[in-house]
């Protein structure tokens, strides 16, 4: 999950690597660090932090660097375990990205032989393997090194007597930019956005070395290839704040744009996925975190409108349950398309027959490998670590692919088809109008924030709203926060409601109404404030101590406008206690570790 770039070319190398860490601190902000060829030297800056409080004077401006922004695995965030890593000679410098399996292993071999290790990290041990191996050829050592390692690493290194970037990549992302004279790679391609659009992606095993003027890229045969050029559509304003004071309030602010564009093209000729080709008779959704929320109100959007039964998988369980006889088509969410449980998930499915379709917001990102089909949503960059437009993107497309599963399976008519996509062509409008509302949103989270303790309820399509609440608040306003079905709280849970536990109740018009307002009724018996978000209702209006309405809309797709009101609800709670929104403590945005 830690963000690495690297720069080969004729600009201040330091300004290039400062400013592609800035865009790279969602992925980890524990520690962070520099490595520039200086001189026929290596000169290294790191430090426990945020990259804004760390670099003091001027760095070194030449050609050839590194940098690294840490989420910590091993070893605790402290100086001594930041990134950049150098070897005992202090003549080459690694940042890496993952997990290796064996570092103990071999870091015992490496002690034997003299090595001395000033860090707690597994990262540390790649800079003094490749010092071992070194021959007078620094690309040879580093494949021989990258081949002795097990596990995820995104790896990049340099050398002070060559003017090379030498990479390596495996189950962690790393894309390659290429410039006009100049070239760099990053974990993400936000990093590069200042100095090129044009990226190459690195697949899992392949070995690369960078320099100004050429890009040279070997599999895990070793085998020389060539690795397409893809053309970004982002711009660099798509990765910046633009004058919000948070990027997940901007990003919050993007969702009407976010489902026109993932909308564009798709209601009048949907072409993504040609369900006539296979044999749809149950469906399985396997995703983490906020897109497994997603999937959950997927399940109810699929039985609704393709009539197939549905199942939702979170992918670290999934990779280690039993395998049955039963082949469900399996889609799988992930906005990066890099989390590592969620693409080890789609090779399990694999190896168990399933047909396969990945969702995610990022071209030719790992999980588009693995899977027999690919849908791409249109959110754009995704800078705050809390998730917003990867929801609402990921709930789109399922609409869209309810619908067109429906027709093939001759569930559903073309008449009812029509009448669903016209309700998504009004929902960029109708999420409009909440943020048009946004103060008075904000007003009713005061209460919020005194509490220790929240509940959110919900249910049928919006008991997974809930989750996806909860969620939120815990991330950002680091309150205890717990979603639930309504009914469920008396088996349980109403032990814990008292006055000073507020409860955000989700209630609207479908065939779950009548026992919501039930529910909503007993826990205002137990004295507990309730916030409602809903339809307008009378009764609702009597049982509320706070409530906001929602623009009208059909049950079915009511959770696009409801989230929407509890992004808002939890990003302000968070602001009125002072949290560090877009960098929550112990998170990061894309997570490529198990």
């Amino acid at each position: 999950m830690c963000g690495i770039v690297g720069y080969a070319g004729p600009k201040n190398v330091g300004d290039v690597l400062i400013r592609g860490l800035e865009r790279l601190e969602y992925r980890g902000y524990d520690s962070a660090g520099v490595a520039i060829r200086s001189d026929d030297e290596i000169y290294v800056q790191k430090k426990k932090g945020r990259i804004s409080d760390l670099f003091q004077g001027d760095l070194p401006t030449e050609s050839l660097g590194i940098g690294h922004t840490r989420w910590a695995t091993h070893g605790k965030p402290a100086d001594k375990n930041a990134h950049p890593f150098l070897d005992c000679q202090e003549n080459i410098s690694i940042v890496h990205n993952g997990i290796i399996d064996n570092f103990n292993s071999i870091r015992d071999e490496l002690t034997e032989k003299g090595h001395e290790f000033s860090s707690e990290t597994d990262s540390e041990i790649i800079a003094h393997l490749i010092e071992e191996n070194y021959d007078g050829d620094f690309l040879k050592s580093f494949k021989k090194t990258i081949r002795e390692l097990e596990g995820s690493y995104a790896v990049v290194a340099i050398h002070k007597g060559s003017d090379e970037l030498v990479v390596a990549r495996n189950q962690s992302p790393l894309v390659i930019g290429i410039g006009s004279g100049e070239n760099l790679v990053a974990s993400d391609a936000p990093a590069l956005l200042d100095y090129t659009k044009n990226i190459k992606y690195l697949q899992d095993g392949d070995i690369a070395r960078i320099t100004n003027q050429e890009v040279e890229i070997w599999d895990e045969d070793n085998t020389l290839v060539e690795r397409e050029t893809k053309r970004l559509n982002w711009d660099v304003e798509d990765a910046e704040k633009g004058g919000y004071e948070h990027f997940m309030l901007k990003e919050i602010f993007e969702q009407p744009k976010a489902i026109h564009d993932s909308l564009l093209g798709r209601l009048n000729n949907f072409e993504d996925v040609d369900f006539s080709k296979y044999d749809v008779d149950s469906v399985q959704f396997i995703a983490c975190g906020t897109s497994a929320h997603a999937g959950y109100v997927g399940r109810y959007i699929f039985e609704k409108i393709a009539k197939v039964p549905c199942t939702v998988e979170v992918s670290s369980e999934y990779r280690y349950t039993s395998s049955s006889e039963s082949s469900p088509f399996t889609i799988f969410f992930s906005q990066s398309g890099e989390t590592l449980d969620t693409v080890a998930a789609a090779r399990e499915a694999n190896r168990r027959g399933c047909d396969t379709l990945a969702v995610t917001n990022v071209l030719d990102s790992s999980i588009t490998r693995e899977v027999d089909e690919v849908i791409y949503t249109q959110a754009g960059p995704e800078i705050g670590v809390a998730a917003t437009k990867t929801f609402t993107t990921q709930v789109i497309i399922l609409y869209l692919l309810a619908i067109e599963l429906g027709l093939a399976r001759g569930v559903l008519s073309k008449d009812e088809a029509e009448n669903y996509k016209d309700e998504l062509r009004t929902l960029p409008r109708k999420v409009e109008r909440i943020l048009d509302d946004k103060e008075r949103i904000k007003k009713k989270t005061k209460r919020l924030a005194e509490a220790e303790d929240i509940f959110f309820v919900g249910r049928n399509i919006n008991y997974p709203v809930a989750l996806e609440g909860a969620l939120k608040l815990k991330e950002i306003a680091y309150i205890h926060a717990a979603g639930y079905p309504a009914g469920e709280l008396k088996h349980g849970p109403f032990a814990l409601l008292t006055e000073e536990t507020p409860v955000i109740a989700l209630a609207v018009r479908d065939q779950t109404f009548e026992k919501m307002l039930g529910n909503i009724g007993e826990i205002a018996a137990r004295d507990s404030p309730v916030f409602v978000v809903g339809d307008e209702n009378k009764e609702l209006k009597k049982l509320a101590d706070e409530r906001y309405f929602i623009p009208k809309v059909p049950p079915l797709f009511s959770p696009i406008l409801m989230n929407v009101v509890l992004q808002l609800t939890a990003y302000y709670t968070a602001y009125r206690l002072d949290r560090d929104i877009d960098k929550p403590r112990n998170l990061a945005k894309s997570v490529t570790v198990e």
